[in-house]
């Protein structure tokens, strides 16, 4: 084998998914997964501390993306627009990968360690939304409020997304992400201004 070969993450993160889907995430071992993308247990160690974490790999990225989206409001911008635009910077992140994510989904979906992961995953974005918002001046609790709304905003959004569960005509598979999180955030509005 090669020394050094490029995309070498994406191709074990390519290998786990596979193997995830064919074989279950229990069944499946780091010497497989390695094997499937012609590297070695060594090689999957240097880029991932489990077999778990190949799955989560975006996260630092996703949560980056989301607080320099909401730093980067105008100055002027409402809380709500602040956290609209991070909002859709989560959209953008996962533009073209709705088949990724609907296999990734999948795998989490059959193991509890992993719903695990990803609920730590969900809290990490609201912190970092949390923060962000704080920065912006938002004082608390509103800015830990916001924050847990856009989180639930976002789950909901996605979890529509990933499950083809739109009950309108057109099938998520057409709804970019960025529109389903935009109209939740929409909704949720309109819940709080009728109650």
């Amino acid at each position: 084998m090669a020394r050094w070969e490029p995309h070498t993450k994406e191709r074990l993160a390519r290998a786990a998914l596979e193997l995830y889907g064919e074989h279950g995430y229990e069944r499946t071992t780091v010497a497989q997964i390695a094997a499937r993308a012609g590297l070695t247990e060594r090689t999957y160690f240097r880029h991932f501390p489990d077999k778990r974490e190949v799955l989560f790999d975006g996260s630092h990225s996703l949560e980056t993306a989301l607080g320099e989206a909401v730093a980067a409001a105008p100055a002027d911008a409402s809380p709500r627009a602040a956290l609209a635009a991070g909002l859709d910077a989560l959209g953008a992140a996962f533009e073209g990968a709705r088949a990724h994510a609907r296999r990734r989904q999948a795998v989490v979906a059959a193991q509890q360690e992993l719903q695990e992961r990803e609920l730590i995953k969900l809290a990490s974005l609201t912190r970092v939304l949390a923060g962000a918002l704080r920065l912006r001046g938002v004082e608390e609790p509103r800015a830990s409020l916001l924050a847990e709304a856009g989180a639930g905003v976002f789950k909901t959004a996605f979890t529509v997304w990933v499950g083809d569960e739109r009950p309108e005509e057109a099938s998520a598979e057409e709804v970019p992400l960025t529109a389903l999180l935009r109209e939740g955030l929409d909704t949720l509005g309109d819940a709080l201004a009728h109650d």
